[in-house]
């Protein structure tokens, strides 16, 4: 008898109990936002896959200020011509320099170049910068200035009458430049300046680029010989090796001593490579490629 009431309670308690099911929706995953430069890998660079974010910082492997280091531009040759470069090595000494492109709006500086666009750091302790502009055909050089007004170093303010082309769009290897650049009315810290500035630049392979925290499997090696003539003083010659990829910009140069004549110098004065000690998406270091593009004066 106990059982035939106790049953039908059971089964009652167990339907109020029941947890209703409801409708959920499936996970909407979102959008990614689109890369504005995406790396085609066809052997040469145009103006869309060099372009510039301001304030994106990008982190360089550099060589101290007064160390000579050996290097080897050339790298090993590869059946096809291509190169294999590898700066991969880890130097106890090598120090951690950030740049980043900003807008010429602002710049105390700004009035003196009607044309340019954006600055990037000269050195990289930031004390000059270059000012540039970017057009479908190139990427100008209009001139340099002191980060500050009124350094305690002096201020530097330097206008190309006509504009130094750095890269000649599209570029690949077999590409070649000269362009030169006069300076009028000067001022180089706090001293009068005027003088003559040419470039003479050659686009001569193709090939892969191990760094220490990235390889690139297709990187531009450009070669610069950068001739300086003062109005008062000796000419200054240097060279300069850049390796360059599409979207990504420049991720590696060796800057050879001044008075440098060969072309494939084994010392270099100074020497950056890309890393990743700041930037970890690679959206981050290819929006910021014009972050390095200036040419050591």
């Amino acid at each position: 008898m106990r059982w035939s009431w106790l049953l039908p309670l059971l089964c009652f308690g167990c339907s109020e109990n029941e947890t209703p099911v409801r409708d959920k929706p499936p996970y909407q995953a979102p959008e990614l936002e689109p890369l504005t430069c995406v790396p085609n890998l066809d052997g040469q660079i145009e103006a869309s896959e060099l372009s510039a974010a301001f304030d994106v910082p990008v982190s360089y492997l550099a060589s101290p200020a007064g160390e000579q280091r050996a290097v080897a531009l050339d790298g090993a040759p590869n059946p096809d011509g291509s190169f294999v470069v590898a700066w991969d090595a880890d130097f106890a000494t090598d120090q951690v320099a950030q740049i980043s492109a900003q807008p010429l709006e602002g710049k105390w500086f700004a009035s003196s170049f009607p044309q340019g666009q954006f600055v990037t750091p000269l050195d990289l302790g930031g004390t000059t910068l270059s000012v540039y502009q970017r057009t479908e055909s190139a990427l100008l050089l209009w001139g340099l200035a002191s980060a500050e007004e009124n350094p305690a170093a002096g201020k530097t303010l330097m206008v190309y009458s006509t504009p130094i082309t750095l890269y000649q769009f599209p570029f690949a290897p077999g590409s070649t430049w000269v362009s030169t650049g006069e300076i009028q009315n000067g001022v180089i810290r706090g001293l009068a300046y005027a003088g003559k500035d040419t470039y003479e630049t050659r686009v001569d392979g193709v090939g892969e680029l191990r760094l220490p925290d990235l390889t690139f499997k297709q990187v531009l090696r450009v070669r610069t010989r950068v001739v300086l003539q003062p109005a008062v003083g000796a000419t200054v010659i240097t060279r300069q090796t850049s390796f360059l990829s599409e979207c990504f910009g420049e991720v590696a140069r060796a800057t050879s001593l001044q008075g440098e004549e060969n072309e494939a110098f084994s010392t270099a004065a100074e020497i950056r490579r890309l890393g990743l000690l700041c930037c970890t998406a690679p959206r981050d270091i290819a929006h910021d490629a014009l972050g390095s593009l200036e040419k050591g004066l």
